[in-house]
């Protein structure tokens, strides 16, 4: 795998509205924010996470109902598939590309997509399948889930590299 160089660091949370930005300053190197500065860290996380949390329970429906009556939980796997392109793709343009501010990796690879990739679920359903004897079904989700998953990050990273160097 390719080695990239560490990306640059700013000290900076940042609280996002619809009708401005607010810069408010860490107080270390370490970006360990404290009072004030962490409550609004965590605050644009937490935004992030339910925009996420909408956009899986809609979208995972969606390709569910799409799929009939089949027992095979194509909503999670989709919703899984997506979440590890798109955590790829973001990972790619922050960690060796220095396109996302700190800010702006937790708002959207903690939040957006902690909110919107599904893995507690897709550990649940495999249970629930190994549960109800349903093991072609368990097993195909954890190969698919996994192998699949691998296959989107890494596809992420590559369409970051091709697209911006």
């Amino acid at each position: 795998m390719a080695s990239y160089p560490d990306p640059p660091r700013t000290h900076l949370v940042t609280l996002v509205s619809l009708s401005n930005v607010t810069h408010l300053p860490c107080s270390n190197e370490a970006q360990t924010c404290h009072g004030e500065e962490r409550s609004v860290q965590l605050l644009v996380i937490g935004l992030g996470g339910f925009v996420g949390t909408v956009l899986r329970y809609v979208l995972g429906g969606l390709v569910q109902s799409g799929a009939g009556s089949s027992a095979f939980p194509w909503g999670t796997l989709t919703i899984n598939l997506l979440g590890c392109l798109g955590i790829g793709l973001l990972a790619e343009l922050s960690e060796a590309r220095g396109f996302l501010r700190p800010e702006m990796r937790g708002f959207l690879m903690v939040g957006i997509l902690g909110g919107f990739t599904t893995f507690s679920a897709f550990a649940n359903e495999t249970v629930n399948a190994v549960r109800d004897a349903a093991m072609g079904i368990a097993l195909l989700n954890v190969l698919a889930s996994v192998g699949l998953g691998l296959d989107a990050v890494w596809a992420g990273r590559l369409i970051a590299h091709a697209i911006w160097g």
